[in-house]
């Protein structure tokens, strides 16, 4: 399994204080710790011999990378989660490790938006149960077809309920059957105040979709194949809540968004913690559109997926 948290603190600790130069003071305010948990965490750095970053043993070859991207990338926290372990699946690995980071980044009073996909749901799948009262989950964007699985209101149902928090379900489709409908409902005050409400959330929980011929929006027929080809020519390179973005993660001018029921993406980026987990390798694209949309601060990632960000940022 991935190191532990305390470890990946104490690692951040070193990173910042011998490779960066900051002060122990400063490297508290970064990580939001006291100075004397900084003092702590690099006396022990120093004794496991970890603050020789480049000797750093194979158990924190990961954690390098890591602490690398989250400077090229400019996020607060990066996982990775290893595919060189013969014992270890990294599919079965990857929604475990993200539901652990999930329970430690939360806190009692958090509103948390959930979006939806495979690897949101399998993250909700294996989450351990938590009471934490005073925590509310709200769906980020609307519903889909009944036969269509890993939903954004079964994401959001399953996550309140291994957490024992307020569920809030956004009870409107994701596409409508036209914009002006989709306007109308918008305007409708229920579901007006629920779009209005996502602001409120400190912390997103989501993937980024695809625009393949077997993407979710065209498995769960809010597009054809031809449509979501047509979009891809028109520079579409990925899926933020249903919605699509183009190359340098901006809200596409197209019909589709306009039919969409969903928080507004400027909403969305505005939220303080936006956790993403990606672990398909077809998802660097799009990825890379979420990235410079800046809809992570905090990304969970395979290390050939970090080793291909790490080209394409460090330059």
């Amino acid at each position: 399994m991935p190191i532990k948290s305390a470890d990946q603190v104490m690692h951040k600790a070193a990173w910042l204080y011998y490779m960066h130069g900051l002060r122990q003071d400063e490297v508290a305010r970064q990580l939001d710790i006291s100075r004397a948990s900084v003092a702590l965490y690099l006396r022990r750095a120093r004794e496991s011999g970890i603050v020789n970053i480049s000797t750093s043993t194979s158990l924190f070859t990961h954690e390098n990378l890591a602490r690398e991207l989250e400077d090229a990338l400019g996020v607060v926290s990066v996982w990775i989660v290893p595919e060189d372990r013969l014992a270890l699946d990294p599919a079965a690995e990857m929604p475990v490790l993200a539901a652990a980071v999930f329970l430690d980044l939360i806190n009692k009073g958090d509103r948390i938006g959930i979006a939806w996909g495979k690897t949101v749901y399998h993250i909700a799948d294996v989450m351990p149960f938590a009471d934490l009262n005073g925590i509310t989950v709200v769906q980020l964007c609307g519903n889909l077809g009944s036969p269509y699985s890993y939903r954004p209101d079964q994401c959001t149902t399953e996550i309140a309920r291994r957490l024992n928090a307020e569920g809030i379900n956004l009870y409107a489709p994701l596409v409508l059957s036209s914009e002006r409908l989709a306007a109308e409902l918008r305007a409708e005050p229920v579901i007006r105040e629920q779009l209005a409400s996502i602001p409120e959330c400190n912390f997103a929980l989501y993937s980024v979709g695809g625009i393949e011929e077997d993407s979710h929006l065209v498995k769960c027929g809010a597009l054809t194949p031809a449509e979501m080809a047509a979009l891809g020519r028109q520079g579409a390179a990925g899926v933020i809540a249903g919605q699509v973005i183009d190359a340098d993660g901006q809200l596409m001018d197209c019909a589709h968004n306009r039919r969409c029921i969903s928080a507004d993406l400027d909403s969305i980026r505005a939220i303080p913690k936006r956790m993403m987990v990606v672990q398909e390798d077809n998802k660097y694209q799009p990825l890379v559109a979420a990235i410079k949309g800046q809809f992570a601060s905090h990304l969970i990632v395979t290390s050939s997926m970090g080793k291909r960000l790490m080209e394409r940022f460090s330059k």
